[in-house]
């Protein structure tokens, strides 16, 4: 497999499901093979394809519990080179099934390993917690991308992010890379949203991607048409904004 990134952040409302949906289809886009995987029990980033989790069998829950093998939970998406690895709400219970198992924090990792698809980028869209399922995320991630809203509140707990990747790469995943912070909801007509932006780049610096997501109705409507913005709406700044976000994302990995 080629570059895996979680797109982790433990508040909720920031954008990570939004970005693991559309980074992903403008990268199928521009011609490389990419995976998205739902683990997050809220399952958004499934109906978000337009699948519905009550028709599904099999899903990320089944890999974890070594129920399924990956070429029997995969799906195609609407876009070419675009696959889901899906999540049901029986993935809410997971997090107590793992507690007991042996290499908890690696049965993602595992599972994915009899993987025989070969994909240029693998994103995983974690839940908003720290919890098993976020860490075995980051146990198989090579990197992680955090996206932050441009809201009061958006650094509280990024402290508590950072301590986190630091005790996964101190026991689980030593070579684990921050990939970049992505700065979303962004509002031109607002001084917070400035002051928020320049807070972040202060902290985090070159890590921040140029690309700022934009508050955009369109990108809000998108998944409950089930499709990526691109799909929706091709010429709206949310589309605009993730095909930017997207070459910058092959920029860095060059």
């Amino acid at each position: 497999m080629g570059k895996t990134i979680a797109i982790a952040n433990q508040k909720g409302g920031v954008g990570k499901t939004t970005t693991a949906i559309n980074l992903g289809a403008c990268l199928a886009e521009l011609g490389k093979r990419v995976l998205l995987v739902d683990i997050d029990p809220q399952g958004n980033t499934t109906s978000g394809l337009g699948f519905n989790r009550a028709d599904i069998d099999h899903c990320v829950y089944d890999l974890l519990l070594g129920n399924a093998s990956p070429g029997e939970v995969l799906k195609k998406t609407s876009l070419q080179g675009f696959f889901l690895v899906p999540a049901t709400i029986r993935l809410a219970g997971a997090e107590v099934e793992l507690v007991s198992m042996v290499g908890r924090e690696n049965r993602l990792k595992e599972a994915m390993k009899t993987l025989n698809q070969d994909f240029d980028f693998v994103l995983i869209d974690c839940p908003p917690s720290l919890g098993l399922l976020t860490l075995n995320a980051l146990a198989w991630a090579t990197d992680v991308l955090v996206p932050i809203q441009c809201e009061y509140y958006a650094l509280e707990g990024l402290g508590q992010l950072t301590n986190t990747l630091n005790m996964v790469r101190n026991f689980l995943n030593p070579s684990l890379k921050l990939f970049g912070v992505l700065l979303t909801m962004f509002d031109v007509r607002t001084a917070l949203s400035q002051q928020v932006g320049e807070e972040v780049r202060r902290v985090f610096k070159e890590k921040v991607f140029r690309t700022v997501i934009p508050r955009n109705v369109r990108l809000s409507e998108a998944p409950s048409h089930g499709l990526p913005i691109i799909l929706y709406d091709n010429s709206s700044k949310g589309a605009m904004a993730y095909r930017e976000l997207a070459r910058e994302v092959l920029e860095r990995n060059e």
